[in-house]
């Protein structure tokens, strides 16, 4: 048993390899086939190696992997990706397969960091001699079981009364809402562009980080949203006021869950319209309603507004594995001396 390197950039040969073992086990989008070549092509870049770990010829873990500094690697993870592209056959032990693969990843590498893992679909390890585990940030779901009509009894008095408010001023102001669903492969492309208008719009534009259908982002969400769409696995929410498209969620989905991607708004709408909340509570309720999914994923960080929706959080982590207990030692007394440097001195008049 042992791990075999190949270039990233060849991801496509060993694509069905990929799609099988992600079959065996939380088989979340988030790690599909369909969601992970995208990425590699559009943000990939010519030293990420794809990792393969067999024994007895046959597939038990993969891993797209990228030397991060002198001595490191770790899990591929743009900006576009919710998770660290690692895959495991359930019952594996991830530190052996980890540890194991600093002697195939090239260079004499120290350390091979696992990052953004959700301990819903891999347990948190715990920290041992050669394993050190981090937070990263609390993410937020909402369980999609029983009514819609008892969840949204459950949400707090201001976010139902405030919805409330902004419908009934709608309705004064002769506008009307809608909420559309699309599904089909041949949208996904104008899902994509009129996403890329609303972001372009706002304050991303400025910073350059906004989805565009000419840029990375937004090719490589049409790539992905198209190969996803044609297995059933894709939605795009448009939210109208009128003929004014206002909002928007990219989604992809999983058998047992959604996950909303990107959330986008019209900026020049004032805020106190709220066109995000409402587009939320009315796919709230069609998924509440269709009763296909178990779970609302978002994976971003958690905001005050998730709050408003769901009190269920949990913690996403990072974890690194060493190739010597001295060296996690080391790593970890040092960072901790960088932590203390970093706080600010007491005030001259705050007592001790």
């Amino acid at each position: 048993m042992s791990w075999t390197v190949y270039p990233a950039r060849d991801f496509a040969r060993h694509a069905a390899d990929w799609a099988r073992l992600h079959a065996n086990g939380p088989a979340t989008s988030l790690l599909a086939v369909d969601f992970v070549a995208p990425l590699v092509e559009q943000f990939g870049r010519e030293h990420d190696l794809l990792a393969v770990w067999r024994k007895d010829g046959v597939i038990g873990a993969m891993a797209i992997v990228r030397p991060t500094r002198r001595g490191a690697w770790a899990t591929l993870q743009p900006a576009q990706a919710p998770l660290g592209l690692w895959l495991q056959q359930p019952g594996l032990d991830t530190e052996k397969l980890a540890r194991s693969l600093l002697g195939a990843l090239p260079g004499f590498p120290l350390i091979v960091a696992l990052t953004q893992m959700d301990p819903f679909l891999m347990p948190r390890p715990d920290d041992g001699p050669c394993t050190r585990t981090l937070d990263y940030i609390d993410t937020a779901r909402v369980t999609l079981a029983g009514s819609f009509d008892d969840y949204w009894a459950g949400r707090g008095k201001n976010l139902r009364g405030n919805l409330k408010k902004q419908r009934a001023r709608l309705e004064r102001e002769g506008i009307a809402t809608r909420l559309q669903i699309d599904r089909d492969p041949a949208a996904m492309a104008q899902a994509v562009a009129d996403y890329g208008r609303l972001e372009s719009s706002g304050w991303k534009a400025g910073k350059g980080t906004a989805v565009h259908a000419g840029n990375a982002q937004g090719r490589y969400y049409r790539a992905m949203l198209e190969a996803l769409a044609g297995r059933n696995a894709a939605g795009v929410y448009r939210y109208y006021f009128n003929e004014q498209l206002v909002a928007m969620d990219l989604c992809v989905e999983d058998a047992d869950s959604i996950v909303v991607l990107k959330t986008s708004y019209d900026e020049s709408v004032p805020s106190n319209w709220s066109p995000t909340l409402l587009m939320r509570e009315e796919a709230c309720r069609a998924l509440f309603d269709a009763g296909r999914f178990a779970r609302l994923e978002f994976y971003g960080r958690v905001m005050e507004w998730h709050l408003r929706w769901t009190d269920e959080v949990r913690t996403m982590y990072h974890v690194n594995y060493y190739r010597w207990p001295g060296l996690r030692r080391l790593h970890t007394m040092l960072e901790s001396k960088l932590n203390t440097r970093s706080r600010p001195a007491p005030s001259p008049t705050t007592s001790l």
